[in-house]
């Protein structure tokens, strides 16, 4: 069987040494090298030649998400799983958008790192299953709504049943600024209620 060969760029030195033994005993896989930092990869990549990347997104210098077209550039061919701790709807699109093949969190077990690096290289799209969850929610989302993104983000909080106050908590906003999101939600909703902007945003798929 042929060796596909991998890299992990990943600032937690226990956690890339960990990874890295791991993968290593799997048949057919090479972990080629592992680096700290995109900036230490990057002077080595090319003659790494991974077909797979495994990219943790909070790193020294330059972040995950912007190495994704960088690694691209270099190595046209090589397949990009993001394993991060974040899943933001954001940091999860962007990901994707910048050429990323998969998106797992690091609470996902080696076992499923293990088939994510298969299933990669035939062309399959890895996930873990609350990532996956947040993709497939978005895509049945209106396209055209009439909120912004704070909006649309506190509108769900509010529906989950958070207060003003768990929801200036949770998004490091004061409360204010809550209320000031949740009055132009009601404007552009024309409602008078949070009873009422829930049912209107989810009888045209806003939320």
């Amino acid at each position: 069987m042929k060796n596909t060969t991998i890299v992990i760029i990943e600032d937690d030195e226990v956690l890339r040494n960990a990874y890295a033994t791991l993968i290593n005993d799997v048949d057919g896989f090479y972990v080629a090298n592992s680096y700290a930092s995109v900036e230490d990869a990057s002077k080595n990549i090319i003659n790494d030649n991974p077909g797979v990347v495994l990219l943790d997104i909070e790193l020294p210098g330059t972040s995950g998400i912007d190495a994704i077209p960088l690694i691209k550039k270099k190595l046209s061919k090589c397949y990009i799983i993001i394993l991060t701790v974040y899943e933001s709807e954001d940091q999860i699109f962007d990901a994707l958008s910048n050429g990323a093949s998969g998106y797992l969190t690091k609470n996902s077990p080696i076992a499923k790192i293990i088939d994510s690096i298969r299933e990669v290289c035939e062309g399959g799209g890895p996930m873990s299953t609350n990532v996956a969850r947040m993709v497939i929610k978005s895509f049945q989302k209106n396209q055209h709504s009439p909120l912004s993104k704070r909006e649309t983000q506190i509108l769900e909080m509010v529906s989950e049943g958070k207060s003003r106050s768990q929801i200036a908590n949770d998004l490091f906003i004061d409360s204010e600024t809550v209320k000031t999101h949740i009055k132009n939600v009601y404007v552009k909703l024309d409602v008078n209620s949070k009873a009422d902007a829930i049912k209107a945003a989810r009888k045209d798929k806003l939320i």
